[in-house]
């Protein structure tokens, strides 16, 4: 059972996170696309701040930098 919930959990948070991806490198302007991924998070009940949206782009902007190297 605890394995399922994992196996799920993960597939959740692998589809967020390539969705967040997906929009980052959408051909819109930075401003629209952080919009884009706030309402996107209001509709599953998780409210960013301006401040916590930035950062969290800049952490995802991070990783996949540190992955194409």
């Amino acid at each position: 059972m605890k394995n399922s919930v994992g196996i799920i959990a993960a597939f959740l948070g692998g589809a967020v996170v390539g969705g967040i991806l997906g929009v980052l490198f959408a051909p819109e302007s930075g401003e629209e696309t952080r919009k884009k991924i706030v309402d996107a998070l209001e509709k599953r009940g998780i409210k960013l701040s301006r401040d916590e949206m930035d950062d969290l782009v800049d952490e995802i902007k991070s990783q996949v930098n540190a992955e194409q190297k």
